[in-house]
Formats: C-alpha cells, structure tokens, sequence
C-alpha cells in the first residue's frame, strides 16, 4: 500500500490539470441520479500521474494512489476510487477530448534546434509510423489475428504523426492492428488526416502513389522508402549532376520518372527516385556486421540536393526511438485498460506526459530527465536537483562531442 510521503511534486502538473477542466462535463449526461464520484479530469489525472510515477504501472496501483491525500487533493475530491469505477470508466469517457489538450499543449512547443542542413527544407517535417500495442488475450475485438505461424495476434495500432523540429507527436489515431481495411490501413489513415506545409517522411509500407497524389496536391511533400522494382519510365537523369557531398552520403542514382504498371503514368506527377547505399543491421542479430544495401528513396521535391534527401530518411529512425521511449518509459507496454478507449486516454496521457518534459526542460525527453522526475516524485531529489538537472546544458563537450563527430564521419556527413 502506498502511503502519502512517497507522492509529491503534484503541483508540477498543475499546468496541465488546468487544461483537462474542460473534460468534468464529459460523460455526466448518463448520470440521472446525480451521483458520479468519478470524472473525466479525474480519471485523466490519475492516467498521467501512473506516466510519472514507477509505482503506479498497473490499476490496482492507481487505485491505491487515489486513496493518498495528496492525490485527493489534487483531484479536487475528498473520495478514493475503486477499482470497478476506474475500469468502468473508459466505456463513459471520450479520449478525443484530450486531442484538444494536446493540441494547447503543442502551441507552447518550440523548436529545439534544427539541423542546419536541413534549413532548405521550409515545410515541418512530419515524421510517421505505426506501433503495435499488445493487449490481453480475452480481447474479443482481436480474435480473428493470426501471424504467419497460425498463432492468435492480440492488440492495435496507433498510427502516429511526429514532428522532427518540436520533438513531439502532433496527431495519434488508434485503430485495429489489422492493416487491411479503411478504418485501420497505414495509408488510408494517414490519407484521411493529410495537412498543408508538412514534408511527410515515411517508410516503404506507406508506398502508394494515391497516397503520394493526396500529399502533392493538399499542399505537402513527401519522402518515402519504395520497392526497388516498381516499374517505371525514365523522364530525366541526374545521376551525372551529383555532389561531392551527394556521393559521401552513399547517393548513387539520381532520376526523375514516371512510374506504375506498364510503364503508364500511374502518378499525377513526376516522380524523382534517389538510391543510396547505406550499412543496414542484419535482422535477428545487431552484433552481426552491417550489410551494405541500396535503399530507394521516391520524393516530389526537385529542387532539394540528393544527400539532403538522404539525411532526410535518416532522421525517420527518430519516430522508432520515440516508440520506444513511449512503451518502455511512460508505461504504454502494459495497458492499463483492454477497451480500446481506455487504451487510447492511456496514450493520449502519454503523449501529454512527453510534452510536459520538453516544457518543463527545454530539450528533448530523455531517460535521464523522466528518471529524476520519477526520483523527485519519489522523495529522492530535491526540487532544487531536479531544477538544476532540467537547467543543465547537453554534455556536447569532450568524449561526447568526439563521439558525434565520429559518428556524423561515419555516416559520410
């Protein structure tokens, strides 16, 4: 049982729980007897304090956090909550609601420093995955999932738009894992929440020149990984064109095409395909040496130099990383609920949590950062350690500098 020392630092989401004042209402329109105890902005406080807190990874844990009069107070309620009404509560709640704190929130984002070699790149660039979320067995919605192996296969996807500049996931969409059906298809979805300005960076599952039509012609660009024998009609060679720094970045062929079946133009434009040579690790074993491999890479930007290109693929990998600072840090390995709403708050509350580490320090959300605020939240940091920890400079001196300086060498930049 938890008892109330170990909890503090509540006044530190103070900032954010004046945002969720906006959730009270949801779901008290079923409440004819006038006597829920539980709310929205309640129930989503809790959900964001489980993100801080090691101690709060699984429901029962929460529930015995609500019973702690420093949560109390910070819900606003004399109550402690059981464990069916935190179950229960998913099915009452609208998670998109917490759409439009993320959005307040991601207002106050700045940009953390962008790498000047992309400066001729205007657009934000936008980059975008899907992950899997496993979820119980006795799912009923995931029955029907077998793998290649005939095994079932429990969970959903949450597709993700992440912007590279302000380090943060601008737009979640939970959907099934299927990836076969308009409600739950990479591009699909991603079609359907397609904005103005953005350079969308995405992987080879994302190839689809309807997907790449829908991008040009609301307004963006795209950079996105494709099979290497797709058919197409050479329009124009550049290969012949290429930098000394196009070539140190492993740029092999420069063309612009036309490109689908039989060589017709199945695009609404011309399509400019780049290949680079780069070290891949073999999969099932990362202490084995790295293959070389020649990745394509299709864009509509024609104007823009092919390393840059490149390096713009490169940074796709910062979404994988977010991933997994998201599972493994923030709590989303474990679900705390198996409806699909309560998955969905518990990762809007995550995203929520990301952002208020970047406000809060100014840099990009770090184990380092979120283990002194789980240490604070705990009693084992003062507020002034974790103040002088949020204010202290990247070591971007000595051995790490050194080291990133190899590492940019090795990667031909």
């Amino acid at each position: 049982m938890l008892n109330a020392q170990p909890v503090r630092g509540l006044k530190h989401l103070q900032r954010v729980l004046a945002l969720f004042d906006r959730l009270h209402a949801c779901g008290t329109q079923r409440d004819k007897a006038h006597n829920r105890t539980l709310f929205f902005d309640q129930y989503a406080a809790l959900v964001l304090l489980h993100c801080f807190s090691p101690a709060m990874m699984t429901l029962r844990s929460i529930q015995e956090a609500s019973e702690l009069e420093s949560v109390k107070r910070m819900l606003g309620t004399t109550r402690s909550f059981s464990r069916s009404a935190l179950s229960e509560a998913p099915k009452v709640f609208d998670p998109e609601l917490l759409q439009e704190v993320i959005a307040e929130l991601g207002k106050e984002l700045v940009p953390l420093g962008k790498d000047p070699r992309l400066s001729e790149v205007k657009q934000t660039i936008t980059l975008v995955d899907g992950t899997l979320l496993k979820a119980l067995p006795r799912l009923a919605e995931s029955f029907w999932m077998r793998d290649c192996s005939g095994q079932a296969h429990h969970g959903w996807r949450m597709h993700t738009q992440f912007e590279l500049d302000r380090h943060a996931a601008v737009d979640l969409h939970l959907t099934d894992y299927r990836n076969d059906t308009p409600q739950s298809n990479e591009t699909d979805v991603l079609a359907a929440r397609l904005e103005k300005g953005r350079c969308y960076v995405i992987d080879r599952g994302y190839f689809k020149y309807e997907l790449f039509d829908a991008i040009v012609d609301i307004g963006s660009d795209y950079v996105c990984r494709v099979k290497k024998n797709i058919v197409q009609r050479l329009i124009e060679v550049r290969t012949d064109q290429l930098s000394c720094e196009a070539k140190e970045a492993g740029v092999v062929r420069d063309v612009v095409v036309d490109a689908g079946a039989l060589y017709c133009k199945n695009s609404n434009h011309p399509i400019r395909l780049i290949t680079v040579e780069a070290e891949v690790a073999q999969r099932g074993n990362s202490k084995l040496p790295p293959l070389k491999e020649q990745l394509l890479i299709a864009t509509n930007r024609m104007d823009v130099p092919a390393e840059i290109i490149a390096l713009l693929y490169r940074y796709r990998w910062t979404i994988e990383l977010f991933f997994r600072f998201f599972k493994q840090l923030l709590g989303c390995r474990h679900l705390i609920s198996d409806d699909p709403r309560g998955i969905a708050i518990q990762c809007y509350c995550a995203v929520i949590a990301c952002m208020l580490l970047t406000l809060y320090s100014g840099k990009k959300p770090n184990i380092g950062t979120w283990r002194m605020v789980n240490w604070y939240i705990s009693g084992w940091a003062t507020e002034a350690e974790l103040l002088t920890h949020l204010t202290k400079p990247p070591p971007n001196t000595g051995i790490r500098q050194r080291q990133k300086d190899e590492l940019w060498k090795k990667l031909g930049y």
